[in-house]
């Protein structure tokens, strides 16, 4: 649970001046040499958490700093296990930063007493922090070669922090391998949507777990995008909202996770070789790395993310961000699944034909749809900045996603309730979702084996034909279609 801090009686812009003036008197007050707040711009991304920009005057010099908080200004109530809150995020980069990982330095915490909920400031860093630029752009083709080995390194530094002298120890979760299988899974459980691979996978990861792993420090979010570069090299480790005890091979799973690879080829990041990760981590840790157990953690990253997404479809039922970005990231779930599918029952799929729009009004749906969807990219696109022209680029690529879903779904769920018949016969006079939930309780209390006849085709195919759907670029929907040779 948790409280917004806005106060409900003002409107936007009163609220937006009171924010700027109570962010202007802490950064004043907090951070050494300033002497006025002169803008704040809200980032774009930032799905979990907010992130702003602070102009800042300081003798007499325009100076950059960085604010972190929680959306909408909101100040946990309790708890949440799993998410250290972002005091601690400040207390992880402090330490982290003190152990010769590239940080930047925090200023400031944020206090209840403040009025901006749950946040720090923090020194701004400039670099590159988007993944596919990292993985593309010509400015880093120098640095790709070598950017693997330096993330193992990074990694085994992070690992080694004692979290006994840094009073870490108190403040974080320890999760063993089985237990946030479970977590996860029951996670998923909660949002009340059959999704019968992600259920596969569970059952999967629960009968390959790691053996008494020795628990570290897990960032349990390093990957392409959550850190920060320049051409010399990695300069900053972003994002520390969940870092926990537990198996440091998580870490390493995380970012070969096929989600975190920007269209890139590498296996790490998309920019490298599981060799080059594995030789820096071992080169700082003098700790060998068991490829197996890092391959656990990956088919772990891709179930874990596709229920992440799933999360945030449901925050924005719940609120309080209701931002556009949240339910388009919710339909990358079947992303996550076709890399389950690639890493565990890969084989032949079977892709639906799309049918024509049929042209029963003046002007067709789909029409109307691309109307709109152009509109956004053509002309709110090109005549604003920031997080307004990022936002209204992921409000296209929805109205992409509708169009798709109107021309491919109806056969594809057709031709998922035929199978499922087959596989289900008891119930094969229910409706899909009856028999979904049917397929996903079978999987769940073990009535139906991951090695039933006809399962593993039947989810390849009702994945395939989903993530069609939600994003037909995806590379690991290309994978899936080459190994079964389309």
């Amino acid at each position: 649970m948790a409280t917004a801090m806005s106060e409900p009686g003002l409107d936007f812009a009163s609220q937006a001046e009171e924010f700027q003036r109570i962010l202007s008197t802490i950064v004043c007050r907090e951070v050494a040499g300033v002497d006025a707040l002169l803008r704040v711009e809200r980032l774009s991304g930032g799905a979990s958490q907010e992130t702003y920009r602070l102009t800042v005057n300081a003798g007499g010099r325009e100076q950059l700093l960085a604010m972190r908080r929680a959306p909408g200004g909101m100040v946990p109530e309790e708890h949440v296990e799993g998410h250290p809150g972002l005091d601690v995020e400040a207390m992880l980069m402090r330490a982290a930063r003190a152990a010769g990982v590239p940080e930047p330095e925090v200023h400031y915490v944020l206090e209840p007493e403040d009025g901006l909920g749950a946040g720090f400031i923090m020194q701004w860093l400039e670099g590159e922090a988007l993944g596919a630029r990292i993985t593309r752009s010509e400015e880093f083709a120098d640095l790709r070669p070598r950017l693997a080995y330096e993330c193992g390194e990074t990694l085994a530094r992070i690992h080694a922090i004692d979290l006994d002298a840094t009073g870490l120890r108190d403040h974080l979760d320890a999760i063993e391998p089985e237990t946030f299988v479970r977590q996860t899974w029951e996670r998923y459980q909660d949002l009340d949507t059959p999704e019968p691979m992600i259920d596969y996978a569970a059952q999967w990861l629960l009968q390959h777990l790691p053996q008494a792993p020795e628990m570290a420090l897990v960032h349990n979010d390093f990957r392409n995008g959550n850190f920060m570069v320049t051409p010399e090299g990695i300069n900053a480790v972003l994002d520390w909202e969940i870092a926990h005890i537990g198996d440091p091979m998580r870490d390493l799973g995380w970012i070969c996770t096929n989600s975190w690879r920007f269209g890139g080829d590498g296996p790490v990041g998309g920019f490298g070789t599981r060799e080059d990760l594995f030789a820096g981590y071992e080169a700082v840790s003098g700790t060998t790395v068991d490829p197996e157990r890092v391959r656990f953690w990956e088919v772990f990253g891709s179930y874990w993310w596709a229920v992440g997404c799933l999360g945030m479809a449901e925050h924005y039922r719940t609120g309080p961000d209701k931002t556009v970005e949240r339910p388009a990231i919710g339909r990358r779930s079947s992303e996550c699944q076709i890399d389950c599918v690639n890493l565990i029952i890969p084989g032949p799929v079977a892709l639906v034909e799309p049918a024509e729009p049929q042209n029963l009004a003046m002007p067709r749906v789909d029409e109307l749809l691309l109307s709109v969807r152009d509109f956004l990219r053509a002309d709110v696109m090109s005549n604003t900045t920031g997080r307004t022209q990022f936002l209204a680029r992921v409000a296209g690529n929805s109205l992409d996603i509708v169009e798709r879903e109107l021309r491919i779904a109806p056969l594809a769920q057709a031709e998922e309730r035929s199978r499922l018949k087959v596989l289900l016969p008891e119930q094969a006079d229910t409706s899909l979702l009856a028999l979904r939930w049917a397929l996903t309780n079978g999987l769940r209390d073990g009535s139906m084996a991951l090695d039933a006849d006809g399962l593993a085709e039947h989810l390849r195919t009702t994945v395939v034909n989903q993530i069609a759907i939600d994003q037909p670029r995806y590379s690991g929907f290309k994978r899936a279609l080459a190994s079964s040779g389309q």
